[in-house]
């Protein structure tokens, strides 16, 4: 079947009363006109709405897709940053909406940088900057972004991730650990929560497959509760060196 008719199906039903996922005009348009194809191996199955595996990281399911750019509210013209290249599909939808000069995307898998820019490529987004980055630090050299979307679960955005949103900006991300909720975290410190999602942990550097440490939650808890022992008496130690140096 030509593949412009499964895209036409597949977001029909996306925008059906039966899931309800998509109602951004612009998203449809842009899900319409990318090749998901070239993304993936098989052209029927590529399609359907469900997840693949590919190179150890899951393509995520049309209707996730849909509801991150619901809850992400791109508008024409907008710089974006996406964490979490993977194959190139969600950057090659933004591409649509913004202009492929506006969209950047990380991932820390050097496999998955390759295989994202090869695919951008076939599918005519070579304009779309993959770069090979620990996504927790976002890609400061081009910002501020006006929209960020980190497609892995943190239970807080990463600090250098909020820094690098200009006024206005919005950051969409998977929060919390399980379950998780779909939220979207503006410039302003302003939040909304959406849906219930699952969605891998953010990777850091040394965490990524084939590491030992994968679970960066677990990790975070280790660390907030040794900076929390040490802050409790780092001011002791400030004052017993403060009282060496007077004697």
């Amino acid at each position: 079947m030509d593949p412009a008719v499964l895209r036409e199906d597949m977001v029909d039903g996306l925008e059906s009363p039966a899931k309800g996922v998509l109602t951004d005009e612009a998203v449809a348009i842009a899900m319409r006109d990318v090749p998901r194809h070239a993304f993936l191996e098989d052209d029927h199955s590529a399609y359907a709405d469900r997840e693949h595996e590919v190179l150890e990281t899951r393509v995520l399911a049309p209707s996730t897709v849909a509801r991150l750019f619901e809850a992400l509210a791109l508008e024409d013209g907008d710089d974006v940053l996406i964490v979490g290249a993977g194959v190139g599909y969600t950057a090659a939808v933004a591409a649509e909406i913004v202009g492929e000069q506006r969209v950047h995307a990380v991932d820390i898998s050097r496999p998955l940088v390759a295989e994202a820019r090869a695919n951008l490529e076939r599918a005519g987004y070579e304009g779309v900057l993959v770069d090979r980055r620990d996504g927790a630090n976002g890609l400061p050299e081009y910002a501020p972004f006006d929209r960020i979307l980190l497609e892995a679960a943190a239970v807080d955005p990463p600090r250098p991730l909020l820094d690098q949103l200009a006024d206005g900006g919005r950051l969409v991300l998977p929060r919390g650990t399980q379950p998780q909720r779909l939220a979207a975290v503006d410039a302003d410190g302003s939040s909304e929560v959406f849906e219930a999602v699952s969605f891998d942990p953010l990777l850091l550097e040394g965490e990524q497959s084939g590491a030992v440490e994968r679970n960066r939650t677990n990790r975070e808890d280790l660390e907030y509760a040794r900076q929390r022992a040490e802050s409790r008496t780092g001011w002791e130690q400030e004052w017993i060196a403060w009282d060496d140096r007077l004697r």
